[in-house]
């Protein structure tokens, strides 16, 4: 049942399709659409770290991105807590991409997290040029298909440049993505590596073997072992980035779902997501918080 409510969160069935083969598991007395609803978000649950947080300060930004969207908007979160004397500490800088439904109360909180872990944190929202994250994943989806894949590429690079120049930051900038967020780290690796310093994908799309040699940043991957698509590309990437000299560290969770990290989701896993969460604060310290 995870797995067929996984092709249509990525949009490999429609809804009529994934009520038409769900009805083979579903109890005497449960309809479908109940089934849906409590396989779906629960963003209540997105709250680790609560917008009001004394330990950070949110706003929302805005930048722009004349390659793509033209103006972007996202959540920045950081520190609230300064050098003293009115000078505010420079910090490394993570930026965080969502996944492929623009950007919900989960990716927010994992921004807030960053924030309380000492980075500043920007969470674009790749459907600014739509209106925006709707307020639920499934009209977010509907409506991240009607963008252009390379613009929205130019809207995360736009992103990062900008964390990069940001007067907090301290120059060192990182990426973290889930899903559609991590094959996009991966891409940004390959893109700007002038700019990032450390990327984290959690079960994303591989880059093509060829232009692995063009990253120069360390690697950390976060991969489901139950996630058999994302799987079926990872030793050759592994592969890729041995042959190219680039440092990386990688880890199946077995017996996790794609989307373990989401705590929102009937796909979460508690104790996974707790361990890769430490692993990839521990990665962005060593790389992006050392001289």
């Amino acid at each position: 049942m995870l797995d067929l409510y996984d092709d249509l969160a990525h949009s490999r069935i429609d809804r009529r399709t994934f009520t038409r083969k769900a009805a083979a598991f579903v109890a005497a007395g449960v309809g479908t659409e109940a089934l849906l609803n409590a396989l779906a978000p629960n963003y209540a649950l997105a709250q680790q770290v609560k917008p009001d947080d004394p330990r950070i300060k949110t706003e929302y930004v805005t930048y722009k991105s004349p390659q793509g969207g033209g103006e972007i908007r996202g959540l920045l979160a950081q520190p609230s807590k300064g050098a003293g004397a009115g000078v505010e500490a420079k910090l490394p800088a993570v930026l965080v991409i969502h996944e492929n439904r623009g950007l919900n109360p989960y990716i927010e909180d994992v921004a807030r997290r960053l924030a309380v872990a000492g980075f500043v944190a920007l969470a674009p929202d790749a459907l600014t040029p739509l209106g925006g994250y709707p307020g639920n994943d499934d009209e977010g989806r509907a409506m991240q298909r009607k963008r252009d894949g390379e613009e929205m590429t130019q809207d995360f690079i736009a992103a990062a440049r900008w964390l990069d120049k940001y007067p907090r930051s301290t120059g060192k900038v990182g990426v973290v993505g889930f899903c559609f967020g991590g094959g996009m780290a991966n891409t940004l690796a390959v893109r700007i590596p002038d700019v990032i310093d450390a990327a984290v994908p959690y079960y994303g799309r591989q880059p093509d073997a060829e232009d692995v040699s063009k990253i120069e940043s360390p690697i950390q991957i976060h991969n489901a072992g139950l996630d058999e698509r994302i799987l079926a590309g990872a030793a050759a990437y592994e592969a890729a980035l041995e042959k190219a000299g680039v440092p990386f560290e990688s880890y199946v969770y077995e017996g996790a779902n794609h989307g373990f990290h989401n705590d929102t989701t009937p796909r979460y896993d508690a104790e996974d997501a707790k361990l890769a969460w430490e692993r990839t604060i521990a990665f962005f310290n060593k790389h992006l918080k050392t001289a």
